[in-house]
């Protein structure tokens, strides 16, 4: 009887392995694209970000509330029902930063004003 049972699973297993395959891939490429991270913020940044809500959708709301996670601010939620949420993704990379602190004497001799 489990010999029977296994001679079919083995029968079906061209089936299945590629399923389970595709099903693996799919979850990997939701994992690294989709899935996020609370960002902890100020309770600064979170009133300033309610503020621009504030005046960029005409809300009405006079009060906010802070949404905390783990003992950290992570957004505010509006009294008009909006939940902002601060994420960022698992998988990503730092932006490039693109900082030039000398100045050749090419980019000095072409200026439109005379240095003193």
């Amino acid at each position: 009887m489990f010999e029977a049972m296994i001679q079919e699973f083995f029968s079906y297993l061209w089936v299945i392995m590629p399923a389970a395959w595709g099903c693996l891939s799919v979850y990997g490429i939701w994992y690294l694209t989709r899935a996020k991270n609370y960002f902890p913020i100020s309770t600064a940044e979170a009133k300033q970000l309610w503020m621009i809500h504030r005046r960029g959708m005409n809300c009405d709301g006079k009060r906010w509330k802070q949404v905390k996670q783990h003992g950290t601010t992570v957004g505010f939620e509006c009294e008009c029902g909006l939940k902002h949420m601060q994420t960022k993704p698992i998988v990503g990379n730092h932006p490039i930063l693109n900082i030039q602190g000398q100045f050749s004497s090419f980019d000095r001799l072409h200026t439109s004003h005379k240095s003193t």
